[in-house]
Parts: C-alpha cells; sequence; structure tokens
C-alpha cells in the first residue's frame, strides 16, 4: 500500500484504469450492462477510500477483485428478483476468480479498444454512443457526463441504461469485430471520439465557449487508440488535428471570456509544444498513402498553427487541401470552410459564389456558421450594411451563448461605424 493520495492523482488513476478494469471483468464474466455497474461502484469505492487509506500496490487487481464481487451481489439480486434461485451456481462466480492475485498478468492492450468497439455499436444513436464512451472507457460518472451535455442527470441515467440494455441485448461477445466489420467499426469509435472533441471545443450550449474537460478527455482516449493502433494514418491523423486545434485554445477568449476570431488571436499564446507534437504527428502520416478526411483536416490545421501571422497564411494550399477533402468527405461543412479559405485566396467575391450555392442545401441554410462565414466575407469586401444584416441573422441561429454574444458585438461595431 502506498501513501495516501491527493483528489486529483487518484482522479487521474482511476480514469486510467476504468477501461482496462471493465475490459478485465466483462472478457471474464461476460454481463456487460451489469458489469459496467459494478466498475463504476468500484470506482466510487476507490475514489473514497484511497486518499485517505493509500493507493493499493496492485491498484488494478484491487478494482477487478472490488467489481467481482459486487459482480455477484448484482446477478445474484437479479436472480432472486426473477425467482430462479436455482441459477445462482451457475451464475456465481468461481473463488479464484474474486480475489486476483497482485501478480496477475495485465489484460491484453486492446481491452480499451474493445471497448470502444462496443461503446460504437451501430445499433446505438451518435448521442448514446458519446454517452457510454464516456463513462465506460472515459471512467466519467453519470453526473459528470450529464453537466457535460447540460442534461438533468436523471435523463443522462436513463440514456446510459438504454445504450447499455442494447448492447447487452445484442448478444455481441467480448472481443475485437470481424475482420470485414473493423475498418468501419473504427471510423464509428474515431467519429464519436472527434464530436467529444468538438463539443468541448466549440460548446453548443450554456455560457461558456468551450468544455475543456470534454476536449481533454477526447485527447486522452484518442491518445489510447493511437497507442494501439500506431500506424493508422486516421487514427494519427485525428490526434494531430485535436492538438492541433486545441492548441489555439488559450487564445480563443479575452479576459471577459469573449470569443476572438482565429485571424486576432495572440499567437505567443498558442501551445507550441502541441503544435509542434500534432505537426510531427500528421508529417509522419501523410506519406504512408493517400490521406483520408482526418489527415487532411490535420494538414490544414498545421498550416494555420505554423503561419506566423493570419497574414501570412497559406491560404491556396489550404483552397487545394479542402478541394482534395470534398473528394472523400463532400459534406456542406466542408464546403463551407472551403468557401472560406477560397474567398481568402482568390477573392471575397468568390467565396461569396460558393455560399450562395451552399445556402440551397437545407442541412446547413439554418446553421448560424453559414450566416456567420457570408458576414465576415462581406465585411472584408467592405460591404458593411449587408454584413451586418448577416451577423444578425447568425446571432438569431447561434445555440451557444458565447458566439451569439460574438456575433452582435460584430454587429453593432459595424452599427457604430455609421454605415
Amino acid at each position: 500500500m502506498t501513501g495516501p493520495g491527493t483528489g486529483t492523482e487518484v482522479e487521474g488513476l482511476l480514469r486510467s484504469l476504468a477501461p482496462r478494469v471493465l475490459g478485465a471483468v466483462v472478457r471474464r464474466y461476460g454481463h456487460f450492462d451489469t458489469a459496467e455497474d459494478a466498475v463504476q461502484e468500484a470506482l466510487v469505492a476507490a475514489a473514497t477510500r484511497w486518499p485517505d487509506d493509500g493507493v493499493p500496490d496492485n491498484p488494478r487487481a484491487w478494482l477487478i477483485t472490488v467489481a467481482a464481487r459486487r459482480l455477484t451481489d448484482l446477478l445474484r439480486a437479479e436472480q432472486a428478483r426473477r425467482r430462479r434461485e436455482d441459477a445462482v451456481a451457475r451464475w456465481a462466480l468461481p473463488d479464484e476468480w474474486t480475489a486476483p492475485p497482485a501478480d496477475q498478468p495485465a489484460a491484453p492492450a486492446d481491452d480499451t479498444l474493445i471497448l470502444l468497439f462496443m461503446c460504437c455499436h451501430p445499433a446505438l444513436s451518435p448521442t448514446s454512443q458519446i454517452a457510454l464512451t464516456l463513462r465506460a472507457v472515459g471512467g466519467l460518472t453519470t453526473a459528470e457526463i450529464a453537466r457535460a451535455f447540460l442534461v438533468p442527470e436523471a435523463t443522462m441515467t436513463r440514456r446510459i441504461t438504454r445504450a447499455k440494455r442494447t448492447i447487452g441485448a445484442s448478444g455481441l461477445p467480448f472481443g475485437p469485430p470481424p475482420a470485414e466489420q473493423r475498418a468501419e467499426r473504427l471510423s464509428a469509435v474515431l467519429h464519436v471520439l472527434y464530436l467529444i472533441f468538438n463539443e468541448g471545443y466549440a460548446s453548443t450550449g450554456g455560457p461558456g465557449l468551450y468544455r475543456v474537460e470534454l476536449s481533454a478527455e477526447a485527447i486522452r482516449l484518442t491518445r489510447i487508440v493511437h497507442r494501439l493502433l500506431p500506424d493508422d494514418g486516421e487514427v494519427t491523423g485525428l490526434l494531430a488535428l485535436m492538438l492541433l486545434t486545441d492548441a489555439r485554445r488559450p487564445a480563443r477568449t479575452g479576459p471577459d471570456g469573449a470569443l476572438i476570431p482565429m485571424a486576432e488571436q495572440d499567437r505567443g499564446r498558442w501551445d507550441a509544444a502541441a503544435i509542434a507534437e500534432g505537426v510531427a504527428l500528421i508529417s509522419a502520416a501523410l506519406p504512408r498513402g493517400a490521406p483520408g478526411p482526418y489527415q487532411l483536416q490535420a494538414a490544414i490545421a498545421a498550416i494555420h498553427d505554423e503561419a506566423p501571422s493570419a497574414a501570412a497564411t497559406d491560404w491556396p494550399q489550404i483552397v487545394a487541401l479542402y478541394e482534395l477533402l470534398l473528394r472523400i468527405s463532400d459534406n456542406p461543412v466542408v464546403r463551407l470552410n472551403h468557401a472560406v479559405a477560397a474567398g481568402m485566396a482568390r477573392g471575397r467575391a468568390n467565396g461569396l459564389d460558393l455560399l450562395d450555392k451552399l445556402s440551397a442545401d437545407e442541412r446547413i441554410a439554418e446553421d448560424h456558421r453559414l450566416h456567420a462565414v457570408r458576414a465576415h466575407l462581406l465585411e472584408m469586401a467592405g460591404e458593411h450594411v449587408a454584413a451586418r444584416a448577416s451577423y444578425e441573422a447568425a446571432a438569431r441561429r447561434a445555440t451557444g451563448l458565447a458566439q451569439r454574444r460574438y456575433l452582435h458585438t460584430r454587429a453593432a461595431r459595424l452599427t457604430e461605424g455609421g454605415s
């Protein structure tokens, strides 16, 4: 037993152990939904006791022991409720498994990846995939996840419970997906991690612009996947994209919390270490073969981050990368970003023309970002009256308070200018 640790140290340790413990328990005993509840109770017990009693010499074995015993209790209670006492012997855990020896070998390294595959099962909605991933793999409590997504804890509890029941009812074995499904399922895992990061970096609700705990958790989980699949170009690309994007966070808001656009940010406040790591990752990944969408987005982010100033940004190269991205991932958000780059590289009229065409796409026609981009290009073109109207239209559609404040401020500046 080591000495008592701080709450922060214990929390970090438990977050890192959570997927390994759950993977070991599910691999050994099955019952994903009940096992996940048991592991959560073991984590709560550790979080309560370890700061005072000290961290066990083998914390993973301690957690498995507690979770296995709790799993036994939960299964027996379930059997009793169903009046199936005769099944207790079949469901009971072998005695030698209820207290794993401290020198028991660690679970296979890919248990975390298998859990990610399970949590991102195609039968679940994206919202449920995110919630279950944060709880089962990220080790966050239901209350923490509910706070992050601004919903009542009871709502999040129901969402996670339904997701676990869906996984249990699917009969999905604990193991990697079949070879023919691996690429598709890995794509789903990366998409979920991408969504978690985006919600943390640009919050769609609440008073703040970002939620550091979500973006940090997305980066942590993506690092785990990258360690397990270091040669996968898209995994590397996603990690690089997150690092290169998150590196700008310190300069994204002013002292009052107001949003600062990239062109006006103090680049000296950007995280140089994160930029260097992200550039190194994407530089290593790109030569391996045809790049995927995350690699291309990371390459674009690297160009922005390496530019010494907004004026020195290599917009023609960014346009070329977006045009490559459109060939493999043609969606309205990519087209919107392409319009921005085209407006910067080829003239505001070109960008506005692309926006006019994009506005016919109902998937983004009412998105505040389309109106904000139009306002920005109109302002740069000197058309301040039209720009003000577009800023106001964008503000009406924005869901985040920080974004609305920024857009109203831009509109007000144009009004005060007398244009």
